[in-house]
């Protein structure tokens, strides 16, 4: 499969959170504009800070470190006609998807209790710590890790699945195309899960009889139908998801307190290593729910630019943790380089 990602440069002086998070990515139907980290003078600071200030911003700190988002598990709703009531559909790889420029136009009010949407907008980020951690995206590894499925004949068949950081969810979608077991999805932010991720599966599970596009073709070969789409097919495959949102350690907790959870034979996870500040929560959750002889499979840029995360940064996190094993099991020359790793308990079974 050969795909061209083009990318923009954009200098983006509205913000300083902006550059602080600069992260360069593709997503599909639209090229990505990148905002450019510039520096920023502080000639003022004082020189006589006033009393308590130190005090006063280390409350500050600890309060931000302690206000994590609370996990919550979504309902499937009944009626799946309401689900992908006013969606606009494409294809991509022969997967379903609800379009993301038309979700953001139409996500408003009670749809984005949030305020992701016009947060994003209005910032011109697709990253606000805290707040919104890029599921209004596709983003470029996703189709790496997909291609690499294929490539290594990854087996589903009855295997227990995370798509952690799920965003659309097409790689826990492949997934239950691959006779998963379960399939659990997972995202930061409650309104990608409602709006994006379970459109997205229910859109996967039904049968509509369309024939928009070949399985190899991005864009659809007709237009997108704006018609609510009719659940004539047997929604029997969704009996196998359950969809998360919250902040990883939360959901993990979460999780973890079910009576006989049934830890992950397989977790998927695409562009979640950006930020060094994620890794031990990251590292933690893997920890937590992985099967002992599960397999992590995480797609990554080596390096992301303005943020500081990539491939071997977190590799060698890993490696002073000393509780898993990686490889890098493919390697992406092709645009900016990315990377595909495997990660298993060192105790693990070996394939």
């Amino acid at each position: 499969m050969d795909f061209q990602f083009n990318f923009a440069v954009d200098e983006n002086e509205n913000s300083e959170a902006d550059a602080d998070f600069l992260l360069l990515c593709s997503p599909i139907h639209k090229q990505e504009s990148i905002e450019k980290s510039r520096e920023t003078a502080n000639p003022a600071a004082e020189s006589s800070p006033r009393p308590g200030a130190d005090k006063h911003q280390d409350k500050v700190t600890s309060e931000k470190k302690l206000c994590v988002k609370a996990a919550k598990e979504h309902s499937i709703p009944e009626d799946l006609n309401k689900v992908l009531e006013n969606k606009v559909l494409e294809k991509v790889l022969d997967l379903s998807h609800v379009k993301l420029s038309v979700v953001e136009m139409t996500c408003l009010g009670d749809a984005d209790s949030e305020g992701i949407v016009s947060k994003s907008v209005s910032s011109h980020s697709d990253l606000i710590p805290g707040v919104y951690e890029g599921g209004l995206k596709i983003w470029e590894c996703t189709f790496d890790l997909i291609d690499y499925f294929s490539e290594a004949e990854i087996e589903f068949t009855n295997k227990t699945v995370l798509d952690l950081g799920c965003g659309a969810g097409l790689l826990g979608i492949v997934a239950l195309r691959g006779k998963a077991d379960s399939v659990h999805f997972q995202d930061y932010n409650s309104t990608v899960i409602d709006e994006i991720t379970l459109p997205n599966v229910v859109a996967n599970c039904i049968d509509d009889g369309s024939k928009m596009g070949s399985g190899k073709d991005r864009k659809a070969s007709k237009p997108p139908s704006k018609r609510p789409r009719k659940s004539e097919g047997s929604p029997d495959m969704l009996n196998k998801c359950r969809f998360f949102s919250g902040e990883w350690s939360q959901v993990s907790q979460l999780l973890s307190s079910t009576k006989a959870f049934p830890k992950y034979d397989i977790i998927l996870t695409s562009e979640t290593i950006y930020n060094p500040d994620y890794y031990s929560a990251l590292h933690d959750t893997l920890a937590q729910l992985l099967d002992k002889n599960g397999r992590v499979y995480l797609a990554s840029k080596v390096h992301y630019f303005g943020v500081g995360g990539g491939t071997y940064l977190f590799e060698k996190f890993i490696e002073e943790k000393n509780v898993f094993r990686t490889s890098i099991i493919k390697t992406i020359d092709q645009g900016l380089q990315r990377c595909i790793m495997e990660i298993a308990f060192k105790d693990s079974c070996s394939n």
